[in-house]
């Protein structure tokens, strides 16, 4: 009597094609990884000492904002200065206006943003950001602009590259370079320029209160504005400034 054998073959092959893809996609997941941080800790190392060839705030402004009347893309308004070449009124103004405590954290301020957690429980409807000069560089020059916890993972790593690769001067200069101060206008030399018809070297004291104090909203606010939070905010600045230790708190950052 002839016994059949079983056809155990199809399935085994089943078995080995479903391994084999596992292991193959585990294995390409592991490439990209290991290329994505490979790239991005040798570009921000490359950025402690050369500008960036552009951010990615003013990508997605450039693509998200549409075509002009004559179907051109808007003007995008941005000029490199080095730190040596900007007034350290607008140096002081921005960290009394954003991050207080940016000389001795390393990239993270976990009292502010325990306190603009509270502040969040509380008032649902206008949310309060809490980050670092540090975190605000790693999102406009590498990251999206719309939150989320993967943007908000994806910052912390470029924020830890950041602190350690580039020093406090360095993160204030790229800082003071790539943020946005109104439609178009990407940096304080464009800012200066734009706002005061000066150099960002030239700017008063209290104009670099009231370029600072538009920064949580700068396609809104206008600093020259004479009336509402705008001048408020300026008026805060300006005892922040001194309270901080005012250009005496600058040399603690060399």
């Amino acid at each position: 009597m002839q016994v059949k054998s079983a056809k155990l073959y199809p399935v085994s092959l089943k078995q080995i094609s479903l391994k084999y893809l596992l292991k193959l996609a585990l294995r390409w997941l592991l490439i990209v990884i290991g290329i994505g941080i490979f790239t991005s800790f040798f570009y921000t190392l490359y950025l402690r000492w050369f500008p960036p060839f552009t951010t990615s705030l003013i990508i997605q402004r450039r693509y998200n904002t549409g075509y002009n009347a004559d179907s051109t893309r808007p003007q995008i308004h941005a000029k490199w200065k080095s730190y040596s070449k900007i007034s350290d009124h607008i140096k002081l103004a921005v960290i009394a206006s954003e991050d207080q405590a940016f000389a001795s954290h390393n990239g993270f301020d976990f009292s502010a943003m325990n306190s603009a957690l509270k502040s969040n429980l509380k008032r649902k409807s206008k949310l309060k950001g809490g980050s670092t000069i540090s975190q605000q560089v790693a999102k406009n020059v590498f990251l999206w602009q719309q939150r989320s916890y993967l943007r908000k993972g994806v910052e912390a790593y470029y924020t830890f590259l950041i602190e350690m690769l580039w020093p406090k001067t360095r993160i204030l200069e790229m800082y003071l370079n790539v943020a946005e101060w109104g439609d178009g206008i990407f940096g304080i030399e464009a800012a200066a320029r734009h706002y005061y018809h000066k150099s960002a070297n030239d700017l008063t004291k209290r104009e670099a209160a009231a370029l600072a104090a538009i920064l949580p909203s700068p396609r809104r606010w206008n600093p020259k504005s004479k009336k509402g939070l705008v001048v408020v905010r300026t008026q805060r600045n300006l005892r922040a400034m001194k309270k901080i230790g005012g250009k005496g708190y600058l040399k603690s950052l060399e």
